[in-house]
Order: structure tokens, then sequence, then C-alpha cells
């Protein structure tokens, strides 16, 4: 008869195997958990694999040619920061695609409409949010405005800059700037341009910075320059507040009588502030701003 094999004697696992199995072990067990909500029942398996919402940026839209090629490279600066987000544009109005058809074509899932907007006013209060409304096979989210904010106000101080405004400009006492806005009856419009040129006068040395407005309100470009001169302001230059080039910005630019700033178009702290209000928004729940809320608007910030 054959004797029966001798079994010897298992060797004990060496100290990194024994820690590769209890890492493996964390994570499947990690894994495991993730799959149940904090109730003790099971998360659907779609929720967990969800992508990122989309993110729609909402452009006024403009008979200038320029005004959309400059959009279109400020989205694509956007996407060299996120690639893998879903990024796509939506007009309010003269340009296509517009937003009602841009929604439609994102399909179902999650979105979040940024406004390229510089404040609050009727579209950020009332058309981007019924145009959400509408978009019923779409869970919602409206972001803030662009503006105020610090990185507008950086790209603001850009412009500035390429146009000719040096350093030791704010030192001097015959030196101001015009705020040039297109202007809203919203009086919360007002209030945030005022705050952005606060904000653009820390930034520039508490140079004296004075909004003035294309339409619906006042001063227009040329009174707030008067008045500055009055104030012995007889160095003025122009800072660009729109989103990319249009009729306003020309109208301004031609009654600016120094330097004339570039709109803030495709600057990069533009790009960073779109993804900044995105992602705001995705953790916002309250409404603010005034917006009108919806059952699927999930938030506004």
């Amino acid at each position: 008869m054959k004797e029966p094999a001798t079994e010897h004697p298992r060797e004990p696992l060496p100290l990194d195997s024994t820690a590769q199995i209890l890492t493996r072990i964390t994570s499947q067990l990690g894994s495991q958990l993730s799959l149940v909500s904090p109730n003790g029942t099971r998360r659907p398996m779609h929720r967990t694999r969800r992508s990122a919402p989309t993110l729609v940026a909402v452009a006024h839209g403009s008979r200038d040619p320029q005004a959309l090629r400059t959009v279109l490279e400020l989205l694509d600066r956007v996407r060299e920061l996120r690639p893998a987000l879903d990024v796509r544009l939506g007009h309010i109005e003269l340009n296509e695609p517009l937003l009602p058809d841009t929604l439609d074509a994102v399909g179902r899932g999650d979105a979040v409409l940024v406004p390229l907007l510089l404040g609050r006013g009727h579209h950020v209060r009332h058309d981007i949010p019924l145009a959400a409304a509408a978009a019923s096979h779409l869970r919602t989210r409206v972001a803030a405005p662009l503006g105020p904010h610090p990185l507008l106000v950086e790209a603001l101080y850009g412009r500035l800059v390429e146009a000719g405004w040096r350093d030791e400009d704010g030192t001097r006492r015959d030196c101001a700037v015009v705020l040039a806005a297109a202007g809203s009856r919203d009086p919360d419009s007002d209030v945030d341009a005022r705050r952005t040129a606060a904000l653009l006068s820390d930034r520039l040395g508490s140079v004296p910075v004075v909004p003035a407005y294309a339409s619906a309100a006042t001063p227009d470009v040329p009174t707030a320059v008067r008045a500055l001169a009055a104030r012995g302001r007889h160095r003025v230059a122009l800072a660009s507040y729109f989103t990319a080039p249009g009729r306003f910005a020309t109208v301004s630019a031609a009654a600016a009588p120094g330097i004339a700033a570039a709109p803030l178009g495709a600057h990069p702290a533009m790009a960073r502030l779109l993804l900044h209000r995105y992602d705001e928004a995705l953790t916002t729940t309250t409404p603010a701003h005034g917006a009108l809320t919806h059952p699927h608007l999930l938030a506004t910030a």
C-alpha cells in the first residue's frame, strides 16, 4: 500500500501579505457599504453611477457675431479645466441654440443652468427659471449670476491692465474708472454693479470706480465721466462690465475719454468663475436672489 502523503505545515503569511489581504477586505467592505443607505436599505445602482450634471451656460445673445465666438471660446476654457464635464450653451434670445432647444437636447438627467449674466435682473429672476421649469424631463438647478465675485474683479482688472492701466495710476489723484454695464430696471442689478465697483476700487488701490449704464438705468457713461471731472478726476479709464462684445459694449467704449478695456470674454478667471457657480449650485438648497422655484427646481444659488 502506498503511504499517505505527509502533510507539511503551512508557513505563516508574511506581514506584507496579511496587510494586502486586510486592504482588499476593507476595500470590498467599503464598496458594499456604499450601496447601503443610512436607513439600511440598498441604494439603486443607477444612483451610484450617475455622471455629473450637465453644465448649461446661459448667454443673453447678441447680433454681434463676435459675441458668439467669444462665448464659445470661454466654454472651451471651461472644458479644459474640467474635461469630463458635459458643457453646453443656450441663449435667451437672438442666437442659436436657444435655451429651450439646448435643454431638450440634454435628454433626461440633471442639469445646472449657469447664467452668463453679471447681476440680478429679469432674465435671472424669471426667464431662466421658467425655461428650467418647462424642461420637465430634467432635474435642474439654476446657479447665481456671475457677479458680484472676486474672480470677476480679477477679470476686470486683467482687462484694464491689457488696455494700458498701470499700477502707478492707482496713486494719482486725477485718475478714476467708470464701470460700464448694460443696465436694468431691477434695483438689485444696480446694487450688484455698485458692489462690483467697490471691489474693483479696492483691487485698484482705492481708485474711485463709478458704475454707469448703457440702458434702463442712470447715469450713462458720459454723465459719469462729467461727474468725475467735476471732482478733479480727469484721467478716466473704462472697465467693460460685459461678458462679450456687443452693441452696449461698443457704445460704452466709444464714450470713454481714456483707455477702454475689452469685455471680460474668455479671461481665465471667467472660466474658473463659471465652474465655481456650477459647484456652488450643486451644494445650495435654499433659493436666493428672489428666483422662482418649481417642484423640480432643486436649488437656486
